[in-house]
């Protein structure tokens, strides 16, 4: 058994598309996956599973939802080496005294191409909203919040042509802790 985070975007937010977090874990556990637990009610999750391929998960997932809940979410499946890593390469904490209210992240389906990137380099300045893009991981900080900042994850899939889903460093925490 392999263990998995799934983050589900969308769900929860201003009464849109409403899971509850008891129902998310019985479908999950309908599907076979193992040692199901959810954190918070914006769709993360974390268990173990027999399949090792993270597009079939990804799949197996979002069809489930679709028939269950009768509406599409984009689902971003990650292994506990890459949510690890993740965690470990942020490089603003490095910096001192950065509270962890202004950090998160926002994973992408794929790498992104080079020429996009030239299009958003703008929209990071230092002392303001900051991030920093490392394989699929774009690393923000956000001294204003997430509420105020234009990285946000729609700025990012129109920008790079790519399915995006972002959370808070007390949220990567949390499953970085709740993996082990």
């Amino acid at each position: 058994m392999e263990k998995f985070v799934s983050l589900l975007r969308g769900i929860n937010v201003s009464g849109q598309k409403k899971i509850k977090m008891a129902e998310l874990k019985a479908m999950y556990l309908s599907l076979g996956f193992q040692n199901v637990e959810t954190y918070i009610q914006s769709g993360n999750v974390v268990f173990e599973s027999k399949i090792t391929d993270k597009s079939e998960i990804k799949k197996l997932i979002e069809n489930a939802i679709k028939k269950q809940f009768d509406f599409d979410v984009p689902v971003h499946v990650l292994c506990k080496l890459e949510i690890e890593d993740a965690f470990k390469l942020n490089p603003f904490l490095k910096r001192k005294n950065i509270p962890i209210e202004h950090l998160g992240i926002t994973f992408l389906e794929n790498s992104p191409d080079a020429s996009p990137l030239q299009s958003i380099s703008e929209l990071s300045v230092a002392g303001k909203d900051e991030f920093q893009i490392i394989d699929k991981n774009i690393f923000l900080l956000l001294p204003n919040g997430f509420g105020r900042t234009k990285l946000s994850n729609n700025m990012f899939e129109r920008k790079l042509k790519t399915n995006a889903t972002s959370r808070n460093w007390k949220t990567i925490t949390k499953l970085v802790e709740m993996m082990k």
